[in-house]
């Protein structure tokens, strides 16, 4: 299983994203490889409201009609929301945030140890990351 992270999601539906021909590239090579990919709910109110402001509501109804059918989700609920929370505090830095937090708390509940993402926040973590 592979966490898919906002960064990913908007390297894939930003033309003029430097990172847009590898996350293309990447999406379609984990589909033919038949890998699950999993996100949260975090996540996808996160990567909603980034492609809105920046991409506009045409790019906001394919990530919903086109990329999202193709994860799986992870929801939240209030212990993991709670230990997500907990863990931005312990983090001690303003640069680590509840949705990054969301994240690593989804992928050690699933044990998930690969994410698809361009943020640096997941290497500095320990994860495996793709491309």
């Amino acid at each position: 299983m592979i966490f898919v992270d906002s960064s990913a999601f908007f390297a894939i539906l930003s033309a003029s994203d430097i990172n847009h021909q590898r996350a293309d590239s990447c999406l379609r090579n984990l589909r033919k490889e038949g890998q699950t990919l999993l996100t949260n709910n975090y996540i996808i109110v996160e990567s909603i409201t980034l492609v809105q402001r920046r991409l506009g509501l045409e790019n906001v109804r394919h990530f919903q009609e086109n990329i999202l059918p193709l994860l799986e989700t992870g929801w939240m609920d209030e212990e993991q929301h709670n230990s997500a929370v907990e863990a931005v505090f312990q983090a001690k830095r303003r640069g680590v945030s509840l949705v990054d937090c969301s994240a690593f708390e989804t992928m050690r509940r699933l044990g998930i140890e690969t994410v698809f993402t361009f943020d640096k926040h997941f290497h500095g973590r320990g994860y495996e990351v793709i491309p």
